[in-house]
């Protein structure tokens, strides 16, 4: 089943097409789609449109990059946001809570509050036991710190660029690992050797649309969910796995890893 994992569809780019977007990706074989939420002002965009769209799923929380705008009561906020969704009709929808983590590519100088909202997210998913979505990008050690202090129920370390050691950290404690547009560039040599040499059964698949645009969309063009059924070819010819393998592996992969998807694909 082919189902994109991580996709920013309530972002501005698709303003104009939206709907038009997710037809074309279904009509090239998508079958579910994740939108994970980036901070508390599109929370209710991102619910509101997957409410008309009953094969999407959503997470909430705060992306580490915006984490600047996050007032003093964020954590509080979203807590009650979770809470009332959950025991609502869209409380199917709420997949997950993300996109979560930390950022220290970008900068250190927010890193206490980066590790406070974290921290903070972490003990949300673990009271209403929803996996979480990672953004994890020059902190790989740090967040496994807090992973496992936390022992949650699992969730996807998106956009994947660790170790093979730390690969194999994240599946132990319950994570999947997601690829996309960035294991289809031929110089992105250490993505495309950790989509080849990892454990199928830890691969989910991304597109992280409009972002990390696949290699013939261009730096510069807009990725869409509709590009992923290219990507899982990508992922099968470097696997030496036939596509209808690999879509079939990746799909239970992700239901396994975010258990409500199942309810949206049937």
């Amino acid at each position: 089943m082919l189902i994109d994992t991580h996709c920013h569809l309530d972002a501005s780019e698709f303003d104009a097409d939206r709907d038009q977007v997710w037809r074309e990706a279904q009509a090239q074989g998508v079958r579910a789609l994740v939108i994970p939420a980036v901070m508390q002002s599109t929370f209710q965009p991102v619910m509101d449109w997957c409410s008309q769209h009953p094969q999407t799923g959503f997470a909430l929380g705060w992306h580490p990059l915006f984490v600047d705008q996050a007032a003093d009561d964020a954590l509080q906020q979203m807590q009650d946001t979770v809470a009332a969704v959950l025991a609502g009709p869209q409380g199917r929808q709420l997949l997950a809570i993300g996109e979560i983590g930390l950022d220290f590519y970008v900068t250190r100088d927010n890193e206490a509050k980066q590790l406070a909202l974290f921290e903070g997210q972490l003990q949300i998913a673990k009271q209403f036991g929803l996996p979480v979505i990672l953004h994890v990008r020059a902190a790989v050690d740090s967040v496994l710190k807090y992973l496992r202090k936390y022992h949650l129920d699992g969730g996807i370390a998106h956009a994947f660029n660790g170790s093979l050691q730390q690969a194999t950290i994240f599946s132990e404690l319950g994570f999947k690992l997601g690829f996309g547009g960035a294991m289809t560039w031929p110089r992105a040599l250490k993505i495309r050797k950790l989509a080849a040499e990892l454990p199928v059964e830890v691969l989910v698949l991304e597109t992280d649309a409009p972002d990390i645009p696949p290699v013939w969309v261009g730096h510069h063009g807009r990725n869409t969910p509709g590009q992923l059924k290219r990507i899982a070819e990508e992922m099968a010819l470097i696997r030496g796995l036939e596509i209808s393998q690999l879509i079939e592996i990746t799909g239970k992969n992700s239901m396994q890893v975010l258990p409500k998807l199942a309810h949206l694909c049937t």
